[in-house]
């Protein structure tokens, strides 16, 4: 079996462009997003486009500290998702847990035997950036930490963070055993506001929470600042910097951005901003595919039906600069012939997007119709039809 490569039809793409697109128009540059620089990692992503606006060593590893916490909170949403956790359940502090996390960094200062909320360790994991509150959630939720970690990581590779290791719940420096890529930060900003968007919009962007009458506020450089901010996560210590894991969402457009190892928290906040705005304000988001469009088709083998329509999971659009005209197509890529039986919304092929002057991106295509075993008939009408030239 091998790898089926398809042209993108240009009645795909002009239709959905209108006047944008012109095969044969040169490619707009696109200048350098100002203050960016003030960070050596950073990435903007396009999360209604599936598109990298711009990256600099998007995959080199790095620290995270704190960000690390947005994967704790995907756990705990899988969990909440699934019934096996509630957000007013009450889980107790351990003493040892208590002891040990007392005054190490950010905190609630949780004492030991109290019970607490998921719901209260969740913000002050999320929006605190609390390292005992992150702590206290894992082990209740689990038993122990390494089997919250063992869950950090299997949800990692599922969501194919290769370049990423979590061996804390918190980020507390650990001499480098949790690490991460800004391109798989992307992929865990992508779970968790599109996976678990109301629980995301609960936990995520607050300027502060209020803990035992007293406000404590958040470390995150757009809570409350920048229009239509709405997280994600701030992370710092000695060793790693000062890094951000941001989204702002606008209208139906969301993009993510990662800043990794900044010098200073005021040139963290400069870089992010500056990505931020450089992205709604140099990229044009145009419709460009429905779930309703039928992409293409994939050959089935085994099946009632010999071919099954493809087709978009949710709707994307296509970033562009803002006033350009493009070049574009692509390919279908699917390992082939697909066997059956197929579910409706299976995810079995990729659309590989090729836009002149800006990296390929890679779209999911699912199938638009099921296809059940073929029966003996249909086994004979398939072979006699693969018998035709």
């Amino acid at each position: 079996m091998s790898i089926k490569p398809w042209l993108l039809p240009s009645a795909l793409a002009l239709p959905a462009l209108a006047l944008a697109v012109d095969q044969s128009a040169p490619v707009a540059s696109v200048p350098v997003p100002p203050g960016a620089a003030a960070a050596p990692i950073a990435l903007l992503a396009d999360l209604s486009s599936g598109q990298v606006l711009y990256a600099r060593a998007a995959n080199q590893r790095f620290l995270p500290a704190s960000i690390t916490k947005a994967m704790t909170a995907l756990i705990a949403f899988d969990l909440i998702a699934a019934g096996k956790l509630h957000e007013d359940d009450l889980i107790t502090v351990r003493p040892e847990t208590a002891q040990r996390w007392a005054g190490k960094g950010t905190t609630l200062n949780l004492r030991g035997s109290e019970r607490v909320s998921v719901r209260d360790l969740l913000l002050g994991t999320t929006t605190v950036s609390a390292n005992d509150a992150a702590v206290v959630l894992g082990e209740g939720a689990l038993g122990s930490i390494d089997a919250w970690t063992a869950a950090m990581n299997a949800r990692a590779a599922a969501l194919g963070m290769s370049g990423s290791h979590f061996a804390s719940a918190n980020g507390f420096p650990d001499h480098g055993r949790t690490y991460v890529t800004a391109n798989d930060l992307v992929r865990l900003a992508m779970a968790l506001t599109e996976q678990h968007s109301a629980l995301f919009q609960r936990y995520f962007g607050h300027p502060a929470m209020v803990w035992r009458g007293a406000t404590l506020r958040s470390h995150d450089p757009f809570a409350g600042l920048l229009s239509g901010a709405d997280g994600i996560k701030t992370g710092h210590s000695y060793e790693a910097g000062f890094n951000f894991l941001g989204s702002v969402t606008r209208g139906n457009r969301r993009v993510v951005l990662v800043i990794g190892h900044a010098q200073t928290e005021p040139g963290r906040a400069k870089a992010a901003k500056a990505l931020a705005e450089w992205g709604y304000q140099t990229w044009d988001s145009r419709s460009f595919l429905t779930p309703q469009f039928m992409v293409g088709v994939a050959k089935v083998q085994g099946g009632t039906a010999r071919n099954v329509e493809l087709g978009v999971p949710r709707s994307f659009a296509l970033s562009l600069p803002k006033g350009s005209i493009v070049r574009l197509g692509g390919h279908i890529n699917y390992v082939g012939p697909l066997h059956a039986p197929l579910a409706r919304g299976q995810q079995v092929a990729t659309l590989e997007m090729h836009i002149a002057g800006q990296p390929d991106h890679t779209l999911p295509l699912i199938t638009l119709q099921a296809v059940e075993p073929a029966g003996p008939i249909d086994r004979i009408v398939n072979g006699l039809l693969g018998l035709l030239p």
